[in-house]
């Protein structure tokens, strides 16, 4: 609950009963999966965790994230950070409800049925109302200048290449927008060797090497898609900074990541991810996103990483038989010409 009680010796008693109350504007219900979800942070402090062969903490494995969970907070749960377990199944099973297939719009050509998405079918385990965590709002704190230039560049998507997604365009999903969950190849392998952290993403069979040996960044002229990364450990944690972006990509590639799909890159982003094993089969993984030419302020989003001994990560060919931009473009001209007529 984060109280701090100033008082004397003689109040000791009283104060501890105030304490199992709730605090004011907080139902009972609350305060429960608040502490319920503080309780279970508590213990997996005392967890050790395995080490490689070189001595680092050990994150090797598969690991998913798949959720339901929003990126940002629902005006609905405005005020309110942590679910109880009765809100949780309430919207675990409204989601179930609401994945069945229906006919397209008219006009729209359709897209995946459901038998190709892996979004996810529960909240995340703590329980979070949003991805975002910070700001206490779960927003993203937007300037106006980059929403505009968001919507800017889904209205002219038809226009050219340079308006699409760098997703649709097969180049990269981002860093650390690959970390987002998306509608299906939500898996990362983690594979550590002597001064590196590897990360393979199973969407777009992405690779990232993470130097670990303490070797600065590139030289400020030299910029990346993905930036470039660098890790150490704090404890048991792997820090990774990433900075010298080109300021071409988005910080959220996918339709799951709501009104940030679409919100430009600039070269002034800076990226801080941690990565925390707080049991055998969870990473708590933590990023802060800073970018002064695009928020306001910096922000922050968390998710845990889920290990999957039995899951297989296939090839995902992205590039091969990719006609998307070819046909999206062909469709623009095909529609300015019958605007003509």
């Amino acid at each position: 609950m984060g109280y701090r009680f100033f008082l004397s010796y003689f109040f000791v008693v009283a104060v501890s009963s105030l304490a199992s109350l709730p605090a004011a504007g907080q139902s009972p219900a609350a305060t429960t999966a608040q502490k319920t979800v503080a309780a279970k942070a508590s213990s997996r402090k005392t967890w050790i965790p395995p080490r490689t062969p070189d001595g680092q903490p050990d994150l090797q494995g598969i690991w998913t994230n798949p959720t339901i969970t929003p990126f940002e907070r629902p005006s609905e749960f405005a005020g309110k950070p942590v679910l109880t377990e009765k809100e949780a199944a309430e919207l675990e099973e409204r989601a179930a409800k609401s994945r069945v297939d229906g006919p397209p719009k008219e006009g729209d050509p359709g897209s995946y049925n459901q038998a190709w998405f892996d979004s996810g079918t529960k909240v995340v385990s703590t329980r979070q109302t949003s991805l975002v965590v910070n700001p206490s709002d779960g927003k993203v704190p937007l300037k106006p200048s980059a929403e505009a230039k968001r919507d800017y560049d889904l209205a002219h998507v038809t226009d050219s290449w340079e308006h699409m997604s760098v997703w649709d365009r097969c180049i990269t999903r981002g860093v650390p927008a690959g970390m987002f969950p998306a509608g299906y190849n939500n898996s990362y392998q983690i594979l550590q060797i002597p001064g590196y952290v590897v990360i393979l993403y199973e969407m777009i069979h992405e690779t990232r090497i993470i130097p670990v040996d303490g070797r600065p960044h590139l030289p400020p002229n030299v910029r990346q898609w993905n930036g470039d990364s660098r890790g150490h450990w704090e404890g048991n944690t792997l820090v990774v900074d990433t900075t010298n972006y080109n300021g071409k990509g988005w910080i959220g590639t996918s339709a799951a990541t709501m009104r940030i799909k679409g919100i430009p890159e600039s070269e002034a982003l800076h990226v801080v991810e941690r990565f925390t094993r707080v049991d055998a089969d969870t990473i708590h993984y933590k990023v802060t996103i800073d970018d002064p030419n695009v928020y306001t302020k910096p922000w922050e989003v968390a998710i845990p990483l889920n290990r999957e001994q039995d899951y297989r990560i296939y090839e995902y060919a992205c590039h091969e038989g990719n006609h998307a931009v070819e046909n999206v473009l062909s469709g623009g001209r095909a529609a300015e010409a019958a605007a003509k007529k």
